[in-house]
């Protein structure tokens, strides 16, 4: 039985919304369901979407899973492998955190349930750790283990492996959730998975990629170059092809702008460089995770400040944060 679990039934019990819960040696039964757990990571997923590594761990053959409107395996794929390549958190990961959080008052959540949906190796919620009442993490990569990982010192929090479309929790089931760089990767329209999300919690914190409709023309037309080299990097496969390239590109691309961009700020013009202001004073460690991201990811989404804005008809409030990272925003009920 998972010790970590032990002193969390009303809690699970809360987040699944059922009094029918039990914990057992292997895993947890939730109604009829059964949820296996591995290394304290709740698995909510069906087995035919497990990850190799899940499925080898538990000794299944893996089938092939769906793919498509609802489920993209090879997005999963690309995430576990990112993570598990980029798997440590940086000194410029607590500066970005607090870029994140520039609208969220964290004393207010000093007796919250925190949702991290799609935490990856759990980055941001090391920062919320001791914050917060309760941590609650979801991501339907290998990542999850990684934040397992990160996170393991603190009593409060609990991990569940599984795709954010399809979660069996109730409505509610936390006071705050965030949903930071993932919404625009899932096969299905970002804004409405956006809508979705207003069931779970009556605040959230939502990153999307902008559409740099605050930024120069020649912005968008260097952004169409860029997708038309990732729609055909995103179908190789070959880790040390991506990671060879991920280096490349760090150094020999991302690294050159960023210095451009700082010669040119000298007279107030870095900010017409693309990437300089975002990655000025970041590693190349962080870049190059970020090249990884850009390049080997099939779907990316892109919104404009305007059309977050339209989301006001699923919300009573929505605010547009003006700073980088563009766009982030919280929405409240």
């Amino acid at each position: 039985m998972s010790a970590r679990y032990k002193d969390k039934i009303d809690t699970l019990k809360k987040i699944f919304g059922t009094e029918s819960l039990v914990l057992k040696d292997d895993g947890l039964q939730v109604g009829g369901r059964f949820y296996p757990i591995l290394d304290d990571v709740i698995l909510l997923e069906d087995s035919s979407r497990y990850s190799p590594f899940v499925a080898a761990r538990l000794g299944l053959r893996r089938a092939a899973g769906p793919s498509g409107a609802a489920f993209a395996e090879d997005i999963q794929y690309t995430f576990g492998e990112e993570w598990s390549r980029y798997d440590q958190i940086l000194p410029e990961h607590e500066d970005e955190f607090r870029r994140y959080f520039d609208l969220v008052d964290l004393d207010s959540l000093k007796d919250a349930r925190v949702c991290d949906l799609g935490c990856g190796i759990g980055r941001w919620s090391r920062f919320l750790s001791g914050k917060c009442r309760e941590l609650v993490l979801v991501d339907f990569s290998d990542a999850i283990f990684v934040a397992r990982r990160h996170l393991a010192k603190d009593p409060n929090a609990l991990f569940f492996m599984g795709d954010l479309k399809a979660l069996p929790f109730a409505d509610d089931f936390c006071d705050f959730l965030f949903c930071l760089g993932v919404l625009h990767h899932l096969p299905t329209p970002c804004l409405e998975e956006v809508r979705a999300l207003r069931r779970y919690a009556p605040r959230i914190l939502v990153f999307l990629y902008y559409a740099l409709d605050n930024r120069p023309a020649y912005f968008r037309a260097l952004l169409g170059l860029v997708t038309a080299v990732r729609v055909v990097l995103s179908r190789i496969r070959s880790p040390i092809f991506r990671r060879v390239f991920s280096w490349m590109g760090a150094l020999f691309l991302y690294k050159p702008l960023v210095w451009l961009g700082a010669a040119l700020n000298t007279v107030g013009l870095g900010s017409r460089v693309p990437l300089y202001d975002f990655y000025q004073g970041k590693s190349l460690r962080r870049i190059e995770q970020d090249v990884y991201d850009r390049f080997f990811t099939r779907i990316e989404q892109r919104v404009t400040r305007k059309q977050i804005e339209s989301l006001r008809d699923a919300f009573s409030e929505v605010t547009v944060s003006p700073h980088l990272p563009y766009w982030h925003f919280t929405a409240n009920r």
